[in-house]
């Protein structure tokens, strides 16, 4: 059985999405961070970093959203999360599956702490060009990829649902708007919303 482990308004809601959307039976366990409990000795077993989501699946253990959705999309390829190793499209949806951690989290934390950091030695670049880079990806759709949703999807759709919608933290643009709106509508994006508010 997959378990999750994940807190509520925390990264978990990438993962929860995640697992919404492929239809396998998982179990949900629920790790209090304001208790302290991702520091917990069996939970840094799981995790060392403590911090959630993390999953268990048997005797594989991980953390970090993004690789949680790299294993489960590939562990279990009948959910169609994404293309095949052989898919030409299989290249840019890893680059968008780890735009969210590598690109989004880190401009919203230069926004957020208004930080001047040089794009010379920002990994990022800059956050202006973080979100207008993803506003021109957008701008095709309906999804990430085109056509198909993926499990790159989860990952910038909640980056963005977190940076836009949740916490108002980079301006709203109509790209943004409409992407998230097909999100938002997707029934495994209600379930895990619902879930994660309690």
């Amino acid at each position: 059985m997959i378990k999750l482990y994940w807190s509520p308004r925390s990264r978990s809601f990438t993962t929860l999405w995640l697992m919404e959307e492929t239809g396998l039976p998982y179990e949900r366990v629920l790790t209090d961070i304001s208790t302290g409990a991702q520091k917990a000795p069996d939970f840094l077993k799981i995790n060392p970093m403590g911090k959630v989501p993390a999953l268990t699946d048997g005797d594989v253990a991980l953390g970090e959203a993004a690789a949680i959705c790299a294993y489960i999309a590939d562990r279990y390829p009948e959910t169609k999360l994404a293309p095949a190793v052989t898919d030409p499209r299989r290249a840019r949806y890893l680059q968008w599956l780890f735009f969210s951690p590598g690109c989004i989290e880190p401009a919203i934390i230069q926004i957020f702490t208004k930080i001047e950091i040089p794009t010379s030695t920002a990994a990022w670049g800059s956050a202006t060009q973080v979100f207008d880079v993803l506003e021109a990806a957008l701008e095709k759709g309906p999804w990430i990829l085109g056509e198909e949703f993926s499990a790159a999807d989860i990952t910038v759709g909640s980056g963005l649902n977190f940076a836009v919608r949740l916490f108002k933290m980079v301006p709203s643009r109509p790209a943004f708007d409409a992407y998230l709106a097909r999100c938002m509508v997707r029934p495994a994006f209600q379930r895990a919303e619902a879930i994660a508010a309690g």
